[in-house]
C-alpha cells in the first residue's frame, strides 16, 4: 500500500470542503445575481418608484447600492474574489432587507425568510473564505 505524503494527504483532505465552498459561492451568488440584482439594473427606473429610501437615502440611493451587492458583490462571490469583503457587503444587505423591509418576519406575503438564509449564507462565507476552487486562492499563491 502506498502512503501519501503530508502534502498530498493535506491537499486531498480539503476537497470536500473546497467542493462545498465552491457550491455555496455559486448556490448563493448566481441566484442574487440573475433573479434579484440583473432584474433591479435592467429595470432601474421602475424600481426606484418603488424601493424603500433607508437610513435618510432616497430611494435612488438605496436601490443603486442594493445594485452594487446584489450585482457586483455576487459576481465577486460567484468567482471567488474578495470573496470575505463581497460576502460581507451582501450579509449587510440582506441584514437591512430582512429587518426593515421583511420586518424580520419569516412568515405571511412579507416573509423574510429568503433574505435570512442569504444573510446566514454569505455569512458563513465571510467566515470561512472561499476556498481552493476561487480566484482569491489562485491569485494568493
Amino acid at each position: 500500500m502506498r502512503r501519501l505524503s503530508k502534502k498530498s494527504s493535506k491537499l486531498t483532505s480539503t476537497v470536500p470542503l473546497d467542493s462545498g465552498l465552491l457550491l455555496l459561492r455559486l448556490g448563493l451568488g448566481l441566484p442574487m445575481l440573475v433573479h434579484h440584482g440583473l432584474p433591479y439594473l435592467t429595470h432601474y427606473e421602475q424600481e426606484a418608484v418603488r424601493f424603500l429610501p433607508l437610513f435618510g437615502l432616497d430611494a435612488r440611493t438605496t436601490l443603486a447600492l442594493t445594485i452594487v451587492a446584489e450585482v457586483g458583490a455576487a459576481f465577486l462571490i460567484v468567482v471567488g474574489l474578495f470573496t470575505r469583503l463581497a460576502s460581507l457587503v451582501m450579509a449587510f444587505t440582506m441584514a437591512v432587507a430582512f429587518v426593515m423591509v421583511h420586518g424580520a418576519s419569516f412568515q405571511g406575503e412579507q416573509s423574510g425568510e429568503l433574505a435570512f438564509v442569504y444573510l446566514v449564507g454569505a455569512s458563513a462565507l465571510g467566515i470561512m473564505g472561499s476556498g481552493r476552487f476561487s480566484w482569491d486562492q489562485h491569485h494568493s499563491n
